[in-house]
């Protein structure tokens, strides 16, 4: 019998008060022995704060605002006293707010901090987190492969250094704080189109996409990495294929069903590309140039029967692309991406925030999800 694929599977941490919340979290992936503990950069959320009100879920019961986000560095300093041996991450920060020499240093210092490898999950950014602070969001992909160039330099580099790019110019600097022997952290690349699978392929530890189709969509992207690799001289068998997976857990199939036509699942269907859309015969309500949540700007989304319109208009079969089901459904589901090549998924599971009883047993399922995938069940 031919041994199924080993998946190890992490935990999206949300960033946000109350600190309690963050350290409960925190146990139940220890608890649970789970592999990883991500967390997100943002300045706002996803979710708008029309949509912000009481019976849209669990946290819109307790705060008033959905963009209270933790600063994601100094709260994963503070997670590394409590993570034991959890890897911890970012998925994903980006080169707009932060420059790669901060975004390096701070990675470097977690690794100290911590006794795995930290993962640094980077991506080309998110007008939501760019266009409302006056910071231009232009040339992303340019920006990024300038910033993880400097970033790997920065990793393995004393003494002064110089790199003269079209986004960057470093003349003579000098960030001497290496990580310690064997947790170098790992660039972990938010990369979809194909000069981003490129990119991901010279110069990523791993590949950490959201918006995919399928098992066979999966394999075909991963083989660009992988070519690009190889181009490059590089092993790509060293190049961790992840995926931050939208994901609906449920104790039946009837119940992780229904809670595919929740708010706070539905909307996640609007953060799909209008490319997307039309796959499914239908018009993306924010435009058909509208390209998903690289291009949300929520505080501009202020009509509450627009948003419920638009909530309403998710196709059927575009939501159900997320991975949904019991826990051994979704570890079947998850075994076909794992044939397609998947060795390392961080669920997103908004159904986590339909209510605290969905949360508690989301943080279970998750364990069981794990113990399944590790072990080849």
């Amino acid at each position: 019998m031919v041994a199924r694929p080993r998946i190890d599977v992490g935990m999206t941490v949300n960033a946000k008060p109350p600190l309690a919340l963050v350290e409960r979290d925190v146990a139940a992936a220890q608890e649970q022995d789970l592999d990883a503990v991500m967390v997100w950069d943002h300045l706002q959320d996803f979710y708008p704060s029309a949509l912000w009100d009481h019976g849209f879920g669990l946290y819109a019961d307790e705060h008033a605002s959905p963009h209270t986000w933790f600063d994601y560095q100094t709260l994963l300093g503070y997670v590394a006293a409590r993570a034991g041996g959890l890897r911890l991450g970012v998925g994903v920060t980006e080169s707009f707010r932060r420059h790669p020499i901060v975004i390096a240093q701070a990675a470097a210092t977690l690794a100290h901090l911590s006794h795995r490898p930290p993962i640094l999950g980077i991506g080309a950014g998110e007008r939501e987190n760019t266009d409302p602070y006056g910071l231009p969001f232009d040339q992303p992909v340019g920006r990024l492969e300038e910033a993880v160039q400097i970033i790997r330099t920065a990793f393995t580099s004393q003494g002064p250094f110089d790199f003269h790019g079209r986004h960057y110019q470093l003349d003579g600097a000098v960030l001497d704080l290496l990580p310690p022997p064997g947790r170098t952290p790992e660039i972990w690349i938010a990369a979809h189109g194909p000069r981003m699978l490129r990119l991901t392929g010279r110069y990523g530890n791993g590949w950490y996409p959201f918006a995919i189709g399928s098992p066979e969509d999966y394999a075909a992207r991963l083989g660009v990495i992988r070519a690009a690799a190889s181009d490059a001289g590089r092993d790509p068998e060293t190049i961790t294929p992840s995926w931050t997976c939208l994901t609906v857990i449920g104790r039946t199939e009837a119940e992780a069903r229904a809670m595919l036509d929740t708010n706070p699942v539905r909307f996640w269907g609007l953060l799909f590309s209008a490319d997307i859309w039309r796959l499914f015969g239908a018009q993306h309500p924010f435009g058909q140039q509208f390209r998903g949540y690289l291009d949300i700007l929520p505080e501009q989304c202020r009509d509450r029967e627009a948003l419920d319109a638009a909530i309403a208009a998710v196709p059927q079969g575009l939501i159900e692309l997320a991975i949904w089901g019991t826990p051994p459904q979704i570890v079947e589901k998850l075994r076909a991406f794992g044939e397609a090549g998947l060795r390392h998924v961080v669920p997103w599971v908004p159904s986590a925030l339909v209510s605290p009883d969905a949360a508690d047993y989301t943080r279970r399922a998750l364990g069981e999800i794990s113990l399944a995938l590790r072990n080849g069940g």
